[in-house]
């Protein structure tokens, strides 16, 4: 079963935040390519607890060939992705949750950039815990959304070509 897993937090105060830019991309996506077998989900737990949701569905190591996770990525640009394989979780909470529970990295990312860039795409990110928390659970502004919906037709090619091609050519293409 291909698997696509956008990562956020469930509930109403967290809809449009930066923090979901996984479960919103999801969202956008899915009607893209509901002809092409795959399931799609949107963990109902919150994201620190993401693997419980994820490690029922992959039960073994063709599932996790067949797993994409899509989640936010403070150290890249809005309106950038970055698809990578068997890494680390980077620091986020919600990837190492899955890590932990499915005991390996062997599957597919993509990282969505949720970040301020200057006109050279250098990233300005917030500095601080505290900062950063506000950052990521702070809504997106409407020209992002629709930064975030002109990027979801890109994160559909790249699903597509990941299950109809292979990893290393949407890698290629995409990144």
């Amino acid at each position: 079963m291909k698997l696509v897993v956008g990562l956020g937090n469930p509930g109403k105060e967290y809809e449009n935040t930066r923090h979901n830019t996984g479960r919103i991309l999801v969202g956008m996506i899915e009607k893209k390519l509901e002809e092409k077998k795959i399931k799609f989900i949107t963990p109902d737990n919150f994201m620190n607890n993401s693997g419980k949701a994820v490690a029922p569905l992959v039960k073994s190591k063709k599932d996790l060939k067949d797993l994409v996770v899509i989640y936010d990525d403070i150290d890249l640009p809005l309106g950038k992705i970055k698809i990578s394989f068997n890494r680390s979780s980077g620091g986020h909470n919600g990837l190492g949750s899955i890590i932990k529970s499915l005991k390996s990295e062997e599957f597919l990312r993509i990282r969505v950039g949720i970040s301020p860039a200057t006109p050279k795409g250098v990233v300005k990110k917030p500095k601080g815990e505290k900062a950063v928390l506000n950052f990521l659970l702070g809504e997106f502004k409407k020209p992002e959304l629709e930064t975030l919906k002109k990027l979801s037709k890109k994160v559909a090619e790249a699903v597509e070509t990941i299950f109809e091609e292979s990893r290393e050519k949407a890698m290629s293409l995409y990144n």
